[in-house]
């Protein structure tokens, strides 16, 4: 039998100077899964004492949302979208993309979808070589 991996890896990461939100999408997403993640996420963020807020998510092996999870998804972006100036999502599907941009309609920042971690990290001004105007 095998075994179905599920949820959201939560971090706070640290490049030179600059903290970071780090969000690591495993599989396909479920309500039960928001049940726990978003009082983590929620508390994560009240740590991170700067205003504006810098976010990675690796999608490269998500697989999308159960419909209740979905609306649990939009939800905590409505409650957090504006606490982020750059987000940064790294995956590998058409779906993946169109998510990301309608995902920018709900946060005050930027949203940009990219290929590779390296020019993800490059965008959010996280890495020695910054580029602005990838997207």
């Amino acid at each position: 039998m095998k075994t179905l991996r599920h949820g959201l890896a939560i971090g706070i990461e640290r490049t030179n100077n600059h903290f970071f939100l780090t969000l690591k999408c495993v599989g396909r997403l479920t309500h039960d899964d928001y049940k726990v993640m978003t009082p983590l996420i929620d508390s994560a963020l009240d740590g991170v004492q700067a205003a504006e807020v810098k976010v990675f998510i690796d999608a490269t092996e998500f697989e999308g949302w159960d419909l209740r999870a979905a609306w649990d998804d939009f939800k905590l972006g409505l409650s957090h979208g504006s606490e982020f100036v750059k987000v940064a999502v790294v995956g590998h599907d058409r779906w993946q993309k169109v998510s990301a941009m309608i995902g920018a309609w709900f946060i005050a920042g930027e949203i940009c979808f990219f290929d590779s971690s390296d020019d993800a990290f490059e965008w959010l001004g996280l890495a020695n070589d910054y580029i602005d105007d990838v997207c």
